[in-house]
This record gives structure tokens, sequence and C-alpha cells, in this order.
């Protein structure tokens, strides 16, 4: 099973709606896929008209498997399931304050569903944590959106100062252009120049668009509803070129 990180340490960016669009394309090429959502907010199982399970709280999280795999929920799409958060997730960096050895425990965890699915893709919560150091322990690749302007840029060299201090391996790292207006010259200049910094930056780019927008409306991936239009082409070309490096 590989796992991949839709992370960044930036909000605002689509973090949640390259999750959601990238496990519906992992779904469609065939792969049997688990999004598991991370972030207390719950936003990729609401997109997915999924109910979280109350009863995965953070010490049941990481150390029930039983309850674990039977908070696990189909989605309405073929080879697709998710696993929900709750607002007990909040607590997961407390819980992991305490135990020995917490780099190890998400691992653990998740080791549950290994042999049921061929890739587990975690929508990660916007910060840099315990959490999320668990996540760059174990993630085969870390997508990281990131919106062409100056802060934006601005955290993602925070990321990969991070990653240089915590001797983390920064080719997991896979920065994707997000939310991109071709029509603005500061979006053009900015992808430029980060190309020319950070050479693992996707050769494909998600745009700004309002197909994306209404998934809060259809309560569905875009690539469900938006055909081949550009927002969805954009996500399946992105999920084949990660494909691609995994």
């Amino acid at each position: 099973m590989k796992i991949i990180a839709c992370y960044s340490n930036k909000g605002g960016v689509g973090k949640t709606a390259a999750a959601v669009n990238l496990a519906y394309a992992a779904a469609l090429s065939g792969q049997r896929v688990l999004l598991c959502d991370l972030d207390p907010q719950g936003a990729s199982g609401f997109y997915f008209r999924v109910k979280p399970s109350n009863k995965l709280t953070d010490d049941r999280f990481f150390n029930d498997v039983r309850r674990f795999t039977k908070a696990i929920r189909a989605s309405d799409f073929e080879d697709l399931d998710i696993l929900p958060a709750n607002h007990g997730f909040r607590d997961f960096d407390i819980f992991l304050s305490r135990m020995k050895h917490s780099r190890s425990r998400l691992k653990k965890a998740l080791k549950s569903a290994n042999h049921e699915y061929d890739l587990l893709l975690l929508d990660c919560p916007p910060n840099i944590s315990r959490l999320s150091e668990n996540i760059f322990k174990i993630a085969d690749r870390i997508i990281v959106p990131v919106i062409p302007t100056t802060l934006s840029e601005r955290t993602l060299e925070q990321l990969y100062d991070f990653f240089d201090e915590a001797g983390y391996r920064k080719k997991k790292l896979v920065p994707v252009f997000s939310m991109v207006q071709k029509s603005k010259k500061l979006h053009q200049e900015s992808m430029d120049r980060m190309r020319n910094m950070h050479k693992r930056f996707l050769l494909h780019t998600i745009p700004f668009s309002s197909d994306i927008e209404k998934m809060g409306l259809h309560r569905a991936p875009a690539l469900s509803y938006a055909g081949k239009r550009s927002a969805a082409w954009a996500y399946e070309a992105v999920w084949e070129e990660l494909d691609q490096l995994i």
C-alpha cells in the first residue's frame, strides 16, 4: 500500500479539494483507495456525504484496530472508501505527546488497512505538529498545493527549511500550483520563479475555477460532475503525473 499525504502548512490553498479529487482520480484509474481525513474540520467527509464515527476518539484511533476499521465508510463511488474525521481528532497532538515512540504510532494505526487498499491518501490539517511529523515520516510522497503568491512561496520555503532542520527527506515533497489564474501576471512570474528554485514542482497545475468552488453544493469531487472541463481534467492530469512518482 502506497501512502500519499495532501499537506500544506498554509490554509486556503485548495488542499482538501486536491485530496478529494486525487482520491477519486486514483479510484477511476483502478486502484482501491482509502481517503483518510485527519483534519478535525472533516471537510473530506462532508464532500463525500459521509458522517463521522464519534466513537473513534484519539486513543482508539491509535490503539483499537477494530474500531478503526469499523469507522471506515464506503463512498458513492467504486473502489473509494473514506475514514471521516471528527472533532476528537483535534486532540491528536496532546495524545501523541504522551506516548512513547509517538512518531511510529500513525503507521501502526494505518497498518490495519494495508491489505485492503492499494493507496492511502491522507488529508492533513494545515499545521506543523506531532501528527504532521508522523505523516512526514510514513508518507511515500507529500503533495503540497501552492498558490502562486508571495505568502504561499514563503510558507513553502518554511516547509523546506523544517525538513532540513528535522532531517526529513525533501524528495518526498511534491509541490503543485493550485488556484492558478494564468491571466494574472503575478501568478505567472511567481510560478516561473518557484519552478527555478524547486525542480520537483509538477508540470500540471490546478486552476482557480467555479467548478471546484461548487464542490460544496454538489458534495462530490469536481471530477464526478464537471466532465472534461479544465478544472476536472487538471486533477486527472495531476494524478497521472503523481502516479508515476510513487
